[in-house]
């Protein structure tokens, strides 16, 4: 209590100190795509949030998307562990992008989502279905693209966002935005950190040994030399350290701390026929885990990975262009179980993009890998978009998309095996599109074949060892409807997204653990002038925890609805507040991690 009346009577003296009287925008949107992004999705569904959206939802990228996507998350626990599962595939298999730069764990092949502030970045783009040909490695259920803009636009700006929340909750986000024509700088701050130690619901236990905390350190800066030749410098830096929730009082407790960091440099000419872009790229990821944080001993892991990447585009004409990326990619590793490791990769792609007229636009595009660590197949892939009228669009897709085995995989000192294959998906996508003045609707069928999954299963020395074994098919439906209107001091917007999801082990029959059938979500945002009411709803249908698809173990299926609301104080400030689990529903999406019931978070956001 002593620290929510402090943060209300902070806000207070900050809110009194900028009032202002001017007009305001509402929903002011930085919709931010990258070009190779954009060009190259003709027959794919692509969502783009905003910066104004992600400020409306928790910091991490888990509860981003968890509310304004059909991707599926699993927590063990408030701000533990997250992965995603992508049209019904594993976790390893959604990849993450960092301004182009694949960034799923050289360890284990993903990305813990909690692990990722959105503060930092300008707008999150989620493109549902393969994409390896492009992205590499595990870009088969979809990608997920964290973006960083730049721009020679004359401004100077800041944005503080302050937040408190529920279990001593704090969430602090700046951003300074600073160019010229020459210039270009940004730099974001975020913080997030929590005691954590909500009660479980229909229970009399809580939630303990779940605090954590973590730092995220964002800058980015352009030069442009002249018309043709610009320069731009991404770099950030995360750390965090979470405790391990325990299942029982009786364990013991747990902590792991991790620290990312990632640059990349990048070099653009361009004229009227050609793009040449060449990338640098050096990424490090350090883990430590504590068994008993009653002790100084811990294991760790250590990925040092250096990218060079060059992107030629040439321009044959207003409607053709020809694109080849060539990449190679050095990875030095090691760990308590790994010993040191060293990896090369090495890429080339050939991409071509014909807009054949106004209504009719197709892309074709091919990869293949050289390593000695793994066969790589041969990548393809085929999109095309076809616009009948204003009112609809008709999509489709078909590629090759591969998971390559991770160090984990690879060189595990009790079980790793050197002889894996890549993991391997075809991909058949069907799309519609339909649009009426403010309302758009996507309608999106798939259908994903995967072959040689890599499998962790016990061998006859008596330890775990991984394999390519599982063929898996994934197939379903995705529905994803936006609708935004504005009028005299009113404006609306209502985004709502259902996903059916069928993921089922080819030679069992059984649904893949943690896939749930059904999933749906709505948000509804209001505002008259200077006051706004938002909303946000979610379903998850019931999932199995065993691989026999046993009954006794699934996870209930469970209904979530937040409920915020905010004053605009004119152009410089707004305060607000959101309840989440409004209904104080009980639920679990990994089996034995409790969620939080009923929270708040109240919040001031600056612009000056």
């Amino acid at each position: 209590m002593k620290h929510f009346l402090s943060y209300i009577l902070l806000l207070g003296v900050i809110a009194s100190a900028f009032s202002q009287t001017d007009s305001i925008t509402v929903l002011e949107e930085v919709l931010v795509v990258p070009t190779k992004l954009k060009e190259f999705s003709s027959g794919q569904t692509l969502t783009t949030l905003s910066d104004s959206l992600l400020l409306q939802n928790k910091p991490s990228l888990t509860s981003v998307l968890n509310y304004n996507t059909p991707i599926y998350f699993k927590e063990n626990g408030l701000g533990m562990v997250s992965s995603p599962s992508f049209r019904g595939t594993t976790a390893s298999q959604t990849a993450v992008l960092w301004n182009g730069i694949n960034i799923n764990s050289r360890f284990n092949g993903q990305t813990d989502f909690n692990t990722i502030n959105t503060g930092s970045y300008d707008a999150i783009n989620v493109r549902g279905g393969g994409g390896s040909v492009i992205y590499g490695t595990g870009a088969i259920g979809g990608t997920v693209h964290l973006t960083n803009n730049v721009d020679f636009k004359r401004q100077f700006s800041n944005k503080l966002y302050l937040g408190y929340g529920s279990f001593d909750t704090y969430d602090t986000r700046y951003q300074l935005k600073a160019a010229n024509k020459k210039w270009s700088t940004r730099v974001s701050y975020s913080r997030n950190q929590s005691e954590n130690d909500y009660d479980y619901l229909e229970s009399d236990n809580y939630n303990r040994n779940g605090q954590f905390y973590n730092n995220s350190l964002n800058a980015v800066v352009g030069f442009r030399a002249n018309s043709s030749n610009t320069f731009k410098l991404y770099s950030e830096l995360f750390e965090g350290e979470r405790h391990f929730s325990l299942i029982r009082a009786s364990e013991n407790k747990t902590k792991y701390q991790d620290i990312n960091l990632k640059n990349l440099l990048e070099w653009e000419y361009s004229n009227r026929k050609i793009t040449s872009i060449t990338r640098v790229a050096f990424l490090k990821e350090e883990y430590k885990y504590f068994p008993n944080i009653e002790t100084d001993s811990y294991t760790f892991g250590e990925a040092n990975t250096l990218i060079g990447k060059y992107d030629l585009s040439y321009n044959f004409s207003e409607k053709i262009k020809l694109n080849t990326i060539l990449s190679h990619e050095y990875t030095d590793g090691k760990g308590s179980s790994i010993p040191n490791n060293f990896r090369n990769i090495s890429s080339g792609a050939l991409l071509l993009k014909h807009q054949v007229n106004s209504k009719l636009a197709y892309e074709a595009a091919a990869r293949k890998e050289i390593t000695q660590d793994y066969e790589s197949p041969f990548l393809f892939s085929f999109g095309s978009g076809y616009r009948f009228n204003d009112y609809y669009k008709l999509k489709l897709n078909v590629s090759k998309n591969f998971r390559i085995p991770t160090y984990n995989d690879l060189y595990w000192a009790t079980g790793g095996n050197p002889d894996l294959a890549a993991e391997e998906a075809l991909q058949y996508e069907l799309g519609n599109e339909f649009t009426y003045k403010n309302l758009k609707l996507t309608l999106t069928g798939y259908y994903n074949d995967i072959d040689n999954m890599i499998r962790w299963l016990p061998n006859s020395s008596g330890y775990w060892s991984p394999s390519n074994v599982d063929e898996v098919a994934t197939y379903g439906g995705e529905a994803v409807l936006n609708w935004k209107k504005q009028f005299n001091n009113h404006q609306i917007a209502i985004n709502s997204t259902y996903a059916y999801t069928v993921s089922k082990n080819k030679e069992t029959k059984n649904q893949l653990i943690y896939v749930p059938y059904h999933k749906a979500t709505t948000s509804v945002y209001y505002a008259y002038q200077k006051f706004f009411v938002e909303t946000q709803a979610l379903y998850n249908g019931e999932v199995f925890t065993r691989s026999d698809n046993n009954p006794i173990y699934n996870l209930n299926d469970y209904f979530l609805w937040n409920v915020g609301l905010g004053y605009q104080f004119k152009p410089h400030y707004t305060i607000g507040g959101k309840v989440r689990n409004v209904l104080n529903t009980a639920y679990e999406n990994v089996e034995n991690r409790q969620m939080p019931g009923t929270n708040y978070t109240i919040y001031l956001t600056l612009n000056f």
